[in-house]
């Protein structure tokens, strides 16, 4: 995206526009300190019975992973001037273990760009997020829905 996050409003999120951006480095005491208050599951919290268990050794809580995620969302992709209180995001996928030692980048494509007829000093943003690990697999998707504000909001 050519446009800074600083300076984007909803005409710079144009359908098709692909970005990649950030890097996050996952460490196992991320790990069990996350889980511990949030998920505390054997797999996310106990390092020897995560290596007993089905997965083979300890993973990040799927929610540790969107919360990564969505720190490199907001530094990278959403604007500083435009953006609003979303209403919500579908198709959460958590599709592979985000592990120690991971490098976890961010991948956003929008898939629809619409202003509202109702409130035309504002636009409804659609994307697809991929969560990228080192290899380049998938290891979370969502579709957000973002309300931008119009740099010019007199054009309907």
């Amino acid at each position: 995206m050519t446009v800074p996050p600083a300076e984007r409003y909803f005409e710079d999120y144009h359908v098709g526009l692909a970005d990649e951006f950030g890097e996050i480095t996952v460490t196992a005491e991320e790990i069990v300190e996350f889980a511990s208050r949030y998920d505390p599951q054997t797999m996310h919290v106990d390092p020897e019975g995560a290596a007993r268990g089905p997965m083979g050794g300890l993973i990040a809580s799927g929610w540790h992973t969107a919360a990564m995620t969505m720190r490199l969302f907001v530094e990278h992709y959403l604007s500083k001037v435009a953006t609003l209180p979303s209403p919500g995001l579908d198709e959460l996928r958590w599709l592979r273990p985000v592990r120690p030692g991971d490098k976890l980048r961010v991948r956003v494509t929008v898939t629809e760009a619409k202003r509202s007829r109702s409130k035309p000093d504002r636009g409804l943003v659609r994307g697809l997020v991929e969560v990228l690990n080192q290899n380049r697999e998938v290891v979370m998707s969502f579709r957000p829905m973002n309300l931008m504000r119009c740099r010019d909001a007199s054009v309907p």
